[in-house]
């Protein structure tokens, strides 16, 4: 018999102060069994920084053929596909492909050799972008994770401070490739 997603709720307060978008977003996330923590705050993460309209949390683990998170607009055409950890090229090619703006988060240790090794043959994806979380920063988000959270997210000058009544975790994204690289 196969296991079923744990639900987690979370209540976040987001300040993006970078974008001049401030909102109160309620979130339902299914946690797949073999998802950790980290991972799963990396995804409400995620979805803080890039919340807009049309944004959703996605299947994920449970449909390899979807993102993590993804924006679609009224068509159902995907604007913005993310997608979490080492990807590989095929998977990159096919979601730029798919989708107007792709955007990569690599967070582990192994993240500098991945990179290494396949940007190179990324050089025409014009429409990715490849960001970095310093390990130990998504590490520390596992921190906040809760069956049911309150969450606060600030976003100011690239400094992205998430935060619970528990613990606090302050963050960078270091861009490897995209426009503004």
């Amino acid at each position: 018999m196969a296991l079923k997603a744990t639900i987690h709720k979370a209540e976040l307060q987001l300040a993006d102060m970078d974008r001049n978008h401030y909102a109160d977003l309620a979130l339902t996330i299914a946690r797949h069994p073999s998802e950790t923590d980290e991972r799963m705050m990396l995804r409400v993460l995620l979805y803080a920084l890039y919340a807009q309209q049309g944004i959703a949390l996605t299947k994920g683990l449970f449909d390899p053929d979807e993102p993590e998170i993804w924006v679609k607009d009224l068509t159902g055409a995907i604007q913005l596909w993310i997608d979490i950890g080492q990807p590989d090229e095929v998977r990159l090619r096919k979601a730029c492909g798919r989708a107007d703006q792709v955007v990569v988060v690599c967070h582990s240790s192994s993240s500098e050799l991945w990179w290494k090794q396949i940007q190179g043959r990324l050089g025409r994806l014009r429409n990715l972008t490849v960001l970095r979380l310093a390990a130990d920063k998504s590490q520390a988000l596992a921190a906040l994770a809760e069956r049911t959270m309150r969450l606060q997210c600030l976003v100011q000058d690239g400094v992205v401070t998430l935060s619970s009544d528990a613990a606090a975790v302050e963050l960078t994204l270091q861009q490897l490739v995209g426009a503004a690289a």
